[in-house]
């Protein structure tokens, strides 16, 4: 079998592996096109069962939190709400009644410039998410580039910052150094930058406390990131609006960039909303507790599919 031929593998070993024709996405800021969510009908909270996998959802638990349903789909209806009045194409992930947690699309898989990643995420009780996203893929004729297998590694430690740059965390918890260097390696063949970021576990991801807003701009908690990679980041001539460290801790700094200065946040990113908007920023804001209280947020839960170029 020739390199090019493995199944279910469109990356080339040695780099140089083609881009996706139909499909475009070379960064997390250009005018998003289609994005892939997660269904909300399966969902509810795995509470004891994902706690010690979030530092979020320990804290949902101390103080007594309760899941409320409808609550929940009218929050979700109000997210699709908002990408559909930015003119975003909405996807969604195969429904599966065994997966609550499968409306987190970016924990499952991430999508590059060459295709998906598919993840191996570390709660034994996510992990069959995967089948949910290879299926999606397959269904709609999307490349998958290659899928984790060193060890626990989820979308949400793999940050594009800029075409050919990107910011891969991890904690050894949800994602494992050794997978963070597997992946980080798959990209470094094909001529990327890539830059490390080991975090304490109770951050969970990276795109916690770093996300972009758009080409030259990016929301980051200056309290959580370590100096080196906000140094790495200016390095890029990338300018930061902060996000306090009670905001990260709700999710607040994990918002999405739909492109022409426009940012899906929540409701209860305040203090960023407003330096956002002060910033020249279109800010789109539903209350989404129901599912940052179980420790997403809204960037967790999309998957960005094309984008035109930044």
């Amino acid at each position: 079998m020739t390199d090019n031929a493995v199944p279910l593998r469109a990356r080339l070993a040695g780099g140089g592996t083609p881009k996706m024709e139909k499909w475009a996405l070379k960064s997390e800021t250009g005018l998003l096109r289609d994005v892939i969510l997660g269904p909300s009908e399966p969902f509810r909270w795995l509470g004891e069962e994902n706690a010690a996998y979030s530092s979020l959802v320990r804290d949902t638990m101390r103080k007594g939190r309760v899941f409320d349903k409808q609550l929940a789909m009218r929050q979700h209806r109000e997210m699709v709400d908002a990408y559909q009045s930015a003119g975003v194409n909405c996807h969604f992930l195969p429904e599966n009644e065994y997966t609550p947690y499968g409306v987190y699309a970016r924990d499952s898989s991430f999508m590059t410039p060459y295709g998906a990643v598919i993840c191996q995420l570390a709660n034994p009780r996510r992990r069959g998410e995967y089948a949910n996203a290879l299926r999606f893929y397959l269904a709609h004729d999307i490349p998958v580039y290659d899928m984790v297998s060193a060890g626990n590694f989820e979308g949400g430690d793999f940050n594009m910052i800029s075409d050919g740059a990107a910011l891969i965390g991890y904690t050894d918890l949800r994602g494992e150094e050794v997978a963070a260097r597997q992946v980080g390696g798959w990209f470094e063949r094909e001529g990327w930058e890539i830059k490390y970021a080991p975090i304490d576990p109770f951050y969970v991801h990276i795109d916690l406390m770093v996300c972009m807003l758009n080409e030259h701009c990016a929301a980051v908690c200056l309290d959580t990131t370590e100096d080196d990679v906000v140094d790495w980041i200016k390095s890029k001539g990338i300018e930061i609006i902060p996000a306090t460290f009670k905001e990260t801790l709700a999710l607040g700094c994990n918002v999405v960039a739909l492109g022409k200065d426009r940012v899906l946040s929540t409701l209860g990113a305040g203090d960023l909303n407003a330096k956002m908007r002060a910033n020249g920023f279109e800010v789109y804001d539903p209350d989404m507790t129901m599912f940052t209280w179980a420790g997403g947020g809204v960037h967790c839960m999309c998957q960005p599919l094309n984008r035109d170029a930044a």
